[in-house]
């Protein structure tokens, strides 16, 4: 049992390793070996042949030189002989350039002089006929004397006839000396460069260790895998940048919360979102926690971490759920303020129906009833004459309720007049309802607070128009109010003011319309929204009610 686990250590142990660091810098050392052999093997094949080149013409160097010599004349003076003038004069030239041999022969090929001086007399052993015929013969040759360099030029007399031949010989030992004695040099250079190889490869295994945090690559690979599961599994969006502000990656939540397609990896940011807060809070021109900002019809929160190499990475909440719930919540709370003030003046009302009862006033009683009756279902009949469709119709008369029981006169415009065709109802009730909060908030605080809505049809088009008697907003201010996240008002305890204006503007931007603010005529604010394509296509021509409906206010008792 024991030595299963020495037999396993040691196939470890020997094996192939698992670490970046080791099998890099194994790898890195063996292509550096294998290019320093291949390289001193390259050199060397072209130094052989190039000994070999230099050595044949030094031979024919040689040979031209004592063939310029007074050689010819002797040639012709006397006869092969071993004390003879040809071969001491072959012997001095021998001695005085190191050559192998120097061999001077006449036309039939008889060597008068040779190193070995039993040879002159005789024949040579290699055909002369090419240096015998005018020819400059180099080449390496195997004689009486073993494989040498050799070189060959034919001999002339004082009137360029050929009477003979001039071969020069270079021992090829002497060329293979010199060829090993390269050898230890090269080596030297070969290991030079091999060790700073080594050296190179430590280094660059070295500062992958680090930036691979000693990891396998089948760990890499598997920490891949499983970020692109995890990524795309989130619930969050989250989007990587690198330095330049280009998307790194981009995991699929965040894209359907940004409306990208998988094609905006590797762009630049501020190309895909074309600008404005989103864009300014993911490449962090605006810094902060929990960030709010509009993208298109979505509220989203997000937060932004840079990373050592100068990008981030920045993960996306959507909050647009929450946000509705939130300012349903307000809207619940001012209905139940709303109830609670009706409930304080019902009470009122009905001590005041007691006691005309009481005072026996039975007429004045009836009248009182049918006064406070009809106030409200005027407020509503009026409403419901000229905003045909349920949803929004509905919304101003809970609005005029509760701008009533905050003593601000809400009163619907006679040019208003909408028809039940529209194309997204939530859509304009999230626009109006937004609109109308905040002139309910700037109005209630004025002298004489009063807030006028209309909601008129221009063909397929939707023209909100609703203005107050508040403080009105300063004109260096009329594009700041449809920032995400700039309110003056206090935050409410369920989350940030700051983006009622801004979904009003995204709403209306995202159907080709527009959003604008300026001043009323009684020197407040005056929103003007302008919806395009908001409403479908008329079965038949619209009845113009304006006549019938009458001057049509909705006047909130104060």
């Amino acid at each position: 049992m024991s030595a299963r686990p020495s037999i396993a250590g040691r196939r470890r142990r020997f094996g192939w390793p698992r670490r970046v660091f080791s099998q890099v810098l194994l790898m890195q050392l063996a292509i550096a070996a294998g290019v320093t052999v291949l390289a001193t093997g390259l050199f060397l094949a072209p130094f052989s042949s190039e000994l070999d080149d230099q050595a044949m013409r030094r031979a024919l160097a040689i040979a031209e030189t004592t063939a310029s010599s007074r050689v010819a004349g002797e040639l012709l003076a006397s006869r092969p002989t071993a004390d003879g003038p040809l071969q001491t004069e072959a012997e001095r030239i021998r001695k005085a350039t190191g050559a192998e041999y120097v061999v001077i022969m006449d036309r039939r090929g008889v060597r008068w002089s040779h190193t070995d001086i039993g040879q002159i007399g005789k024949v040579v052993s290699t055909d002369p006929s090419e240096a015998l015929a005018g020819e400059h013969v180099m080449g390496i040759d195997n004689g009486t004397l073993g494989r040498s360099a050799r070189g060959k030029v034919p001999l002339r007399d004082e009137t360029g006839r050929i009477v003979g031949a001039v071969s020069v010989g270079i021992a090829y030992d002497s060329v293979r000396d010199r060829l090993l004695a390269a050898i230890p040099g090269l080596l030297a250079y070969a290991g030079g460069a091999l060790a700073a190889g080594a050296l190179a490869a430590y280094l660059i295994s070295r500062r992958l260790q680090r930036q691979t945090h000693d990891l396998a690559f089948s760990d890499i690979s598997a920490l891949l895998a499983e970020r692109e599961a995890m990524l795309h599994s989130l619930r969050e969006g989250v989007v990587a940048l690198d330095g330049a502000g280009r998307i790194r990656l981009m995991n699929d939540e965040a894209q359907r919360l940004l409306g990208l397609g998988p094609d905006a990896t590797g762009r630049p940011l501020d190309e895909m979102l074309d600008g404005g807060r989103t864009t300014d809070v993911l490449t962090g021109r605006v810094r902060g926690e929990d960030l709010l900002a509009v993208q298109g019809p979505r509220v989203l929160v997000a937060n932004r971490m840079p990373t050592d190499d100068g990008g981030a990475v920045v993960t996306l909440r959507d909050r647009t759920e929450l946000e509705r719930l939130g300012r349903e919540l307000d809207a619940t709370r001012g209905l139940i303020d709303a109830l609670r003030a009706q409930d304080h003046e019902h009470a009122n009302r009905m001590h005041t129906l007691l006691g005309l009862l009481e005072l026996e006033m039975h007429e004045e009683a009836a009248e009182f009833v049918t006064e406070v009756v009809g106030v409200h279902r005027a407020t509503a009949e009026q409403i419901t004459e000229r905003i045909h469709d349920p949803l929004p119709a509905a919304l101003l008369v809970g609005k005029a309720t509760v701008a009533a029981e905050r003593g601000v006169s809400l009163r619907l415009s006679p040019g208003s007049l909408l028809p039940d065709r529209l194309v997204d109802p939530q859509g304009l009730v999230t626009v109006v309802g937004n609109l109308v909060d905040n002139a309910l908030d700037a109005a209630a605080g004025s002298g004489d607070p009063r807030i006028e809505v209309e909601l008129r049809a221009e063909g397929r088009t939707v023209v909100v128009r609703i203005s107050d008697s508040g403080p009105g907003v300063p004109v260096d201010q009329r594009e700041l109010v449809f920032s995400e996240g700039w309110s003056t008002k206090k935050p409410p305890v369920h989350g940030k003011r700051g983006l009622g204006l801004a979904l009003v503007r995204r709403l209306a931007e995202r159907q080709g319309g527009s959003a604008r603010v300026g001043r009323s005529a009684d020197g407040g604010a005056e929103f003007t929204v302008v919806l395009p394509e908001a409403l479908a296509e008329a079965a038949g021509p619209v009845p113009d009610r304006t006549a019938a409906a009458g001057p049509g206010t909705a006047e909130g008792a104060r």
